[in-house]
């Protein structure tokens, strides 16, 4: 009995049907943002221009609305500090940078706009390692910017998962 062309296709075809039926049975399924129990949210504290504050405006979505004064908000987020620092882990002994460590500290708090505590002044701090050489420095500054894009990205998720949990 000769074996027909197409029957490799229809053979992954039920495979594939299978495994897509299967990752639907064991409850998986794509991150989604947190669900808030608040419906309007103040950021103070942040510098002009952070990362952070965009990271987290980006990731703030519907039916939560970012207010620009503390009073006509529900919760009030108070950046206390929004830092990325960079170190030198290792050198050569010609003094040439061959790893550096970065890092992302965020310290904030939340209330509510008479002044309840929501969350007690909290510090998350985030770090990655960076190999380094100098021949190519500029993809280095590029993998730089896109690891700490990636931090401040987490670093905003871990902020929105505990302000899901507040009970105002």
């Amino acid at each position: 009995m000769p074996i027909r062309p197409d029957a490799g296709r229809r053979r992954f075809v039920v495979f594939g049907g299978l495994a897509a039926a299967g990752l639907t049975g064991c409850g998986f399924a794509l991150r989604k943002a947190p669900a808030m129990r608040f419906r309007s949210i103040a950021l103070t504290g942040f510098e002009r221009g952070s990362l952070l504050a965009d990271e987290l405006r980006r990731q703030l979505v519907a039916p939560v609305q970012i207010v620009a004064t503390p009073g006509s908000a529900e919760v009030v987020l108070q950046a206390l500090a929004d830092r990325h620092e960079r170190s030198v882990v290792a050198s050569t002994a010609a003094a040439q940078v061959r790893e550096l460590q970065l890092r992302v500290r965020f310290e904030f708090r939340a209330s509510t706009p008479a002044g309840r505590e929501l969350i007690p002044r909290t510090e998350l701090m985030l770090s990655r390692d960076l190999s380094f050489r100098e021949d190519i420095a500029l993809a280095k500054e590029l993998e730089e910017a896109e690891l700490v894009r990636g931090m401040v990205s987490d670093i905003a998720g871990q902020v929105l998962r505990r302000l899901s949990a507040l009970v105002l």
